[in-house]
């Protein structure tokens, strides 16, 4: 009978043990939550008084100056880029301007090329054979 006395004791002492460490559990995850809250009130409040010195007006205004900056930037790095001596002007560019003076040109149908004549050249008087030969040649 003590023996059975002590067991249910020991049940009640496990039980009562296994509740504590139960709320042990909740109170430690609610202090959490709690911190949690808190830390994502703060920074609610610290975007907020952020955004309350900056409005989209100021931000559009400075994203303009700063692309207006970046092309400025461009146009001096283009510009130094530039050689010296225009004997060294970059193929491509002489390329797209032949290009523009031959469009030009088509479209300009005052500014048009003889005929080639499709006729033989005549004949050169006293031309010796081997003359002849050498303006085949060429």
């Amino acid at each position: 009978e003590i023996k059975e006395e002590m067991e249910s004791e020991i049940d009640k002492i496990a039980n009562i043990k296994i509740t504590l460490e139960t709320q042990l559990v909740k109170i430690t995850a609610a202090a959490g939550d709690a911190t949690t809250v808190k830390t994502m009130e703060e920074a609610r409040n610290a975007m907020k008084a952020i955004r309350e010195d900056t409005d989209i007006d100021k931000v559009d205004d400075l994203m303009d100056a700063i692309k207006e900056e970046m092309e400025i930037a461009d146009e001096i790095s283009n510009s130094l880029a530039q050689p010296i001596d225009p004997l060294l002007a970059d193929d491509d560019v002489l390329l797209a301007e032949l290009l523009e003076m031959e469009e030009d040109n088509v479209e300009d149908p005052g500014c048009s090329l003889p005929d080639v004549p499709r006729n033989e050249l005549p004949a050169i008087p006293n031309v010796t054979k081997e003359e002849e030969e050498e303006l085949k040649q060429l």
